[in-house]
């Protein structure tokens, strides 16, 4: 029983977030010949790792400061239903980001420095991003942390980890992994617009409306899409890049939820998104290793 609220806690449907990038970064090592087969399986880990210590941290600081209540729209958060204790979710997260610095000594000797700076760059801001002096999410800044942890630094880093190297199609790649991950954020900022105002968490949404998550959503989605041509029109990889548009479909349900939709209904929209982002993902990795 305590296994399966630790694993609930721990938010399995959100890794996809982790997944992709290591996924996307070593399809274009792959193609580049470099691909290090137990590096990009360590990096994958160590992600893992800091994506649920980030979960945990969330869970843990979005209850100590009233953000999660009884209010609650969105998926059960184990501290808030007071299936684990405060004090325990909290020591979780550190236990993970420890776990996730001795994956990184072992990454650190395949890539050198850049990746320590990489690791200890991560894991302080996935706990800065709702906990410490100025926590990134209530700032409004989580948007741009998702871009570039989970998109620029995850393909970048996985990608230089293996060829040493990075090009501008590891950083253009790195765009729509990224953008995706803001486009759920954005669902879940639009979906908790009240609370998070009440409880002082000045997302961009609480910040200016829900139309301006809307949009934001839409945009992301539009960018991600757009990257796979640019990157064939650009000659920088086959026509195969273009295998994302193959998801394209994915995007009706949650848009027409996005579009017209508030409050817990838009958990599906999250779902549907996060769906999306791993479908995209990986018809991408696909499509870059060729």
């Amino acid at each position: 029983m305590t296994s399966a609220i630790w694993w609930q806690a721990a938010r399995p449907k959100t890794l996809v977030a982790g997944v992709v990038p290591v996924a996307v970064g070593s399809a274009l090592a792959l193609r580049d010949g470099a691909f290090l087969p137990i590096a990009a399986g360590m990096a994958l880990l160590g992600a893992l790792l800091i994506q649920i210590g980030t979960n945990l941290t969330n869970d843990y600081f979005d209850f100590v400061r009233g953000a999660d209540t009884a209010d609650r729209l969105g998926p059960a958060r184990v501290t808030q239903q007071g299936l684990l204790k405060p004090k325990a979710v909290k020591a979780g997260a550190f236990v993970c980001f420890a776990l996730a610095v001795v994956v990184g000594l072992y990454l650190v000797s395949v890539g050198g420095w850049p990746i320590l700076v990489i690791g200890i760059a991560s894991v302080i801001a996935g706990y800065a991003y709702t906990g410490g002096p100025y926590p990134l999410g209530y700032h409004g800044l989580g948007d741009v942390f998702v871009l570039v942890f989970f998109g620029l630094v995850a393909v970048g880093g996985t990608y230089f980890l293996q060829a040493h190297a990075i090009t501008p199609t590891a950083l253009l790649a790195a765009i729509p992994v990224g953008t995706l991950g803001v486009a759920l954020l954005a669902v879940n900022n639009v979906r908790d617009a009240a609370t998070d105002a009440r409880a002082g968490k000045k997302t961009l949404v609480v910040r200016f409306g829900t139309g301006f998550g809307r949009a934001e959503w839409v945009a992301m989605v539009v960018v991600a899409f757009a990257i796979p041509v640019a990157l064939w029109a650009a000659g920088w990889a086959s026509v195969a890049v273009l295998l994302p548009l193959l998801a394209l479909p994915l995007v009706i349900a949650p848009f027409r939820l996005v579009r017209n939709q508030s409050g817990a209904v838009l958990n599906n929209a999250l779902a549907a998104t996060a769906r999306l982002q791993l479908v995209f993902g990986l018809l991408f990795a696909v499509g870059l290793a060729r």
